[in-house]
């Protein structure tokens, strides 16, 4: 298993990918004119004919011996830059009455893009063929998640001070949002779905024109939906406990369809980029031992030719890194060249 830019030629299999995302993967819809743009748009990415701030860097897990794709996951280096990047910001409003002896502090919604300019990291998606504990399945999600850090690390010239996630928020037994059918739901005239894919395709511009412009009171909301505020779709868990790992956290902001968390960091205090470091590589001919369960993460550190995924064993004494001929060959590197190595348990 191997991350890798997306190419034009994985049109196919990451459309069958956006069909298997399911409802609330906003950002992986399944419209193959769209994902067409989008492989092109990450493809001037990689290859630096896009300006530095509207980059979108997608990557894909690839299964060499199947010849497919198991999953995506994304950067977006800027976001709300061109369109409008909207949340919730969970806020308060005191009221007291001096003559009643009263004082209530009562919860608000309020429309923000405070976001505006920060770095996201999206599209993480595992096909679920491809989860679970069995041995050639075993750390598939904390490769896509975790490499993202160490090409943030690796060209971190490229990214803003802070970088965010959404999470998709909670749905119930029959697929529905219970915060959309609460709130949402009454200022579009629209399914869930519809939104859903509009917001997905870029089109966001009626998110501003049609939701209220003053804070929401949440005690006017059912119980239901502010069950939901800041809560996750139960198969976002695992992820959102990898970006809690990494210091991401939720600092009040929420999806404003779903009421999924935001959770945020300052880049530069994200643990896989601040314990990621550089090594000299040599590739071995002979049998060299490897561990059970992978723990040392390495990325190439070219952008167009970017590669990475788990090797064997991490530095020697001597600071240089032992790659098999299968690990070079996966990373599509040769003795002499630098890797950037993450031990993943110093950030377990």
């Amino acid at each position: 298993m191997r991350i890798r830019p997306i190419a034009a030629s994985d049109l196919d299999e990451l459309h069958a990918l956006a069909q298997e995302t399911g409802v609330g993967f906003t950002s992986l819809p399944d419209k193959r004119e769209f994902l067409a743009r989008k492989i092109e748009t990450a493809v001037n990415a990689f290859d630096g004919t896009t300006p530095v701030s509207e980059c979108l860097y997608f990557f894909v897990l690839e299964d060499e011996e199947a010849g497919r794709l198991a999953g995506c996951c994304a950067i977006e280096s800027e976001v709300g830059r061109e369109v409008p990047f909207y949340h919730y910001r969970v806020g308060n409003l005191a009221h007291s009455s001096v003559q009643l002896g009263l004082h209530r502090t009562i919860d608000t919604l309020s429309l923000s893009s405070d976001h505006t300019g920060d770095a996201e990291v999206a599209s993480l998606f595992l096909r679920p063929s491809y989860r679970g504990s069995e041995h050639r399945h075993q750390r598939n999600g904390a490769l896509l998640s975790a490499m993202r850090w160490l090409f943030m690390a690796e060209f971190r010239q490229r990214f803003p001070e802070k970088v965010l996630a959404e999470m998709r928020g909670v749905f119930n037994s029959e697929g529905k949002s219970p915060f959309w059918e609460c709130l949402g739901s009454h200022f579009f005239p629209l399914a869930f779905e519809e939104a859903d894919r509009l917001t997905g395709l870029g089109q966001k511009s009626f998110i501003g024109e049609l939701m209220p412009k003053f804070p929401i009171y949440t005690p006017f909301l059912s119980q239901e939906a502010r069950d939901c505020i800041g809560q996750v779709h139960e198969h976002t868990r695992p992820a959102l406990a990898m970006l809690k790992k990494q210091g991401l956290r939720w600092e009040g902001y929420i999806d404003i369809f779903d009421g999924g968390p935001t959770v945020e960091a300052y880049i530069d205090d994200v643990r896989g980029i601040r314990h990621s470091h550089r090594y000299q590589v040599d590739v071995s001919a002979a049998q060299l031992p490897c561990e059970a369960m992978p723990r040392w993460l390495a990325a190439t550190t070219e952008l167009e030719s970017f590669r990475a995924a788990w090797i064997g064993r991490g530095p020697n004494e001597d600071g240089v890194v032992l790659l098999s001929e299968g690990e070079a060959k996966r990373l599509d590197i040769t003795s002499g060249e630098t890797l950037r190595i993450l031990d993943t348990q110093e950030i377990a």
